[in-house]
């Protein structure tokens, strides 16, 4: 493995926009040659440093994942190298652990071997069965737990098919077929682990994010009259395109404003919702991610579009964030390692209410996937809590999207409207912090 300063000083451009001005900070995107380099040195970290305490933690002695080509089980996804767009033919991969004091045994079962992590294991010429040369590997080490993709409540966890079970399950001798374990919590361990390098680089993809709101939000692309909301979303997928990152969902943005219209949570956040001209007094926000180093960001933020001789919003609009503000403190503090989601979400709604606060909380955690692995939080339609992936505990070295809404009556429009945020954070443990802060002011707009 290259040593982290070799690393660092391939990233060093992506540190330096930071402290650069707007412009200059979105040009400092790294070339495709150099992605591939830090994808490639974040994956020899974390089979490196991460996965054998998982494994152990798991009990499972030896994982096996396969995946056909463009059919492929997410998790055998994040474990192939940065050149490998997909699976190659039928991919077969063998990680054994043959206990403590001794690295893990990486094996690729196919045509080839899988980056620099996994040896070809399997010569298609002495034994033209693959199916017969992965049990022989399994037999020749004796796994006592077997662990495949098998899950019930999360999807994340559940990538084999039902197709290549049948085989695996044919190919094996009684004995190692009830051997067979679901690697749900390997896989989910291994999904949402963060390794040191990746939160190296976090930081950068939570701030290209919030500078995109941040221009979004602005006089530089709304005119008020003029720019509608439809706009808005479209500014942000041309945007990340030409910056050269994705989005792994379609923004939304929505507006609440001083009329009889009631929050509705399915058309807020709905790719289908109605365009709407952005008008002076109107509380905008957005829902956007990018995908970028194979990690994912998910924000909300909100903006005011300043009246004719307005300075700050509405102090009925300013109590409603501030509500929102300490509805995340509230949350925050409450994760403690060990804690399920279902039991973080009980005491965070039970404290927000007793405060006066109206809550719904819908966390999720974040790494290879928006919507990733580990802990549910609520959902904004079962704040009641959720069984099995409510249930799954906190560990450390985790990020989250701190994702909720608060309620608040606004005097000012007579109405009750919901300040709706979104931010990233890490949990080292112990506590949890943003990785690139939080919204606690309105971005303004000018009608001027």
């Amino acid at each position: 493995m290259r040593t982290i300063s070799v690393l660092l000083s391939i990233f060093l451009s992506l540190q330096t926009w930071a402290f650069e001005s707007h412009s200059a900070e979105m040009n400092n995107i790294a070339d495709m040659k150099k992605r591939s380099e830090i994808i490639d040195e974040i994956l020899a970290q974390r089979f490196e440093q991460i996965l054998p305490g998982i494994m152990r933690r798991s009990g499972i002695d030896m994982w096996v994942i396969m995946s056909r080509e463009y059919n492929e089980d997410p998790v055998l996804k994040t474990m192939l190298p940065s050149t490998w767009m997909s699976a190659r033919r039928h991919t077969m991969l063998v990680i054994y652990d043959a206990g403590q004091g001794k690295p893990l045994e990486m094996l690729a079962v196919a045509r080839y071997a899988v980056g620099n992590e996994f040896k070809k294991a399997w010569d298609k010429e002495k034994q033209p069965d693959q199916w017969a040369a992965l049990s022989d590997i399994i037999e020749k080490r004796q796994p006592k737990k077997i662990g495949i993709n098998t899950s019930n409540a999360f999807a994340l966890a559940d990538g084999m098919s039902s197709t290549e079970k049948q085989k695996l399950t044919q190919a094996l001798s009684p004995e190692y077929r009830s051997r067979l374990v679901s690697a749900e919590k390997l896989a989910i361990g291994w999904l949402e682990t963060r390794s040191a390098l990746e939160m190296q680089i976090y930081p950068q993809l939570a701030a290209i994010g919030h500078q995109l709101i941040a221009t979004a939000f602005s006089n530089e692309v709304v005119s008020p009259g003029k720019t509608t909301s439809d706009d808005l979303v479209w500014w942000f997928r041309d945007q990340s395109t030409k910056l050269g990152v994705s989005n792994w969902f379609h923004p939304s943005v929505s507006i609440q404003r001083a009329d009889n219209a009631g929050f509705d949570q399915i058309k807020t956040f709905s790719e289908e919702g109605s365009e709407s001209v952005i008008q002076p007094g109107d509380l905008l926000h957005v829902d956007f991610g990018i995908t970028y180093l194979r990690l994912n960001t998910d924000q909300q933020q909100h903006a005011y579009v300043l009246k004719p001789g307005e300075t700050k919003a509405p102090e009925g609009l300013q109590k409603a964030l501030a509500n929102a503000n300490r509805l995340q403190t509230l949350l925050i503090n409450n994760f403690k390692q060990g804690r399920s989601g279902n039991e973080i979400l009980k005491r965070t709604r039970q404290q927000a209410i007793s405060e006066g606060i109206k809550p719904s909380v819908y966390t999720h955690p974040l790494g290879f996937h928006g919507h990733a692995a580990g802990p549910t939080i609520g959902m904004w339609d079962a704040q009641e809590g959720l069984p099995v992936v409510g249930d799954y505990p906190l560990y450390p070295n985790t990020a989250f999207s701190i994702e909720l809404n608060a309620a608040t009556f606004v005097p000012e429009w007579n109405k009750e409207i919901r300040i709706m945020l979104e931010e990233d954070a890490f949990f080292d443990g112990d506590k949890v912090e943003y990785i690139d802060g939080r919204q606690t002011d309105f971005h303004l707009i000018r009608s001027e």
